[in-house]
């Protein structure tokens, strides 16, 4: 019987062993990362947007009956007590918008339609 050595094989299996963890540590290590997607942006209205919507909203908690409400023009009517009511909205150059509110006719004192008109203007635009 031939002798039984042990010296051969045990070179090939720590080979295989250290090939294995090898492979297994760069298999392992081949992490792809996510797309970089930007951080998610709340959208925003414009100033316009709620400059109008605080006009409107503000025009209803006055209790003005509103008649037309264009935004592309940037005309609001309608009337309080018979008296008539217009709010214009205009974007200036610098990205400000101008509202302004006419009620001429309004009868109302103290508060005027006006004063209450701008005070639920301004509590709506946060002011």
């Amino acid at each position: 019987m031939p002798p039984f050595h042990l010296s051969a094989p045990i070179p090939r299996l720590r080979f295989g062993l250290l090939a294995g963890l090898l492979t297994a540590g760069l298999v392992g290590g081949c992490v792809v990362a996510p797309y970089p997607y930007g951080e998610p942006v709340a959208a925003t209205p414009s100033r316009f947007d709620q400059a109008w919507d605080a006009a409107l909203g503000a025009a209803a908690d006055a209790g003005v009956q509103l008649a037309v409400a264009d935004r592309t023009s940037g005309r609001i009517s309608g009337s309080k007590a018979g008296a008539a009511v217009s709010i214009s909205l205009q974007t200036l150059a610098d990205g400000r918008v101008q509202v302004a509110f006419d009620a001429p006719n309004s009868r109302e004192t103290n508060p005027t339609l006006n004063d209450r008109w701008l005070a639920a203007y301004n509590r709506r635009m946060g002011r």
